[in-house]
């Protein structure tokens, strides 16, 4: 009885332990997406990352990169989906941190055989924001001694200059 008391208690942790870690990673980073392309084709599958680049619109359809940190990919999305979207990253811009779940191809044959997710939703995490650029106060008088030196050093050199010929 004691032997058959351990093994339900095993069971029940172990259960307990399976859902919880089920629970707690519903996406996908991108990167694992890539490595086990084979054995996710064809799935639904849900990713989270930044936007990047720009939307290429496609009459009612566009495509979007998301970047996750791991890797890139691209997703094939409505238009109406699109208009939601506010900003994409780059050097100026945070792009909005989105959560996209869809249909994962290997080899899409719509789409001349590209690695791609159709997407079934879209949801925007975190919006994205224009990055301030600051110049800290040592680069600005770094660049001033460094602009002085230059016109002294031209002044010099054209004093030679002059007094050569």
């Amino acid at each position: 009885m004691e032997k058959s008391k351990k093994i339900v208690v095993f069971i029940i942790i172990f259960s307990f332990i399976f859902i919880i870690n089920c629970y707690a990673t519903d996406t996908i980073e991108i990167n694992q997406l890539i490595e086990n392309a084979s054995s996710l084709d064809n799935t639904v599958l849900t990713i989270q990352g930044e936007l990047i680049g720009e939307a290429l619109e496609r009459n009612e359809y566009a495509w979007i990169n998301v970047n996750d940190g791991t890797n890139a990919t691209g997703v094939f999305i409505k238009q109406s989906d699109i208009d939601k979207i506010k900003y994409y990253g780059d050097y100026k811009h945070r792009g909005d941190i989105v959560k996209i779940t869809g249909t994962f191809y290997k080899s899409c044959k719509a789409h001349g055989g590209d690695v791609d997710i159709h997407c079934s939703s879209l949801e925007i995490i975190e919006k994205g924001h224009i990055n301030k650029e600051e110049v800290s106060r040592f680069k600005i008088i770094f660049a001033v001694i460094l602009f002085i030196i230059a016109s002294l050093i031209l002044i010099v050199y054209l004093k030679q200059i002059k007094s050569i010929s």
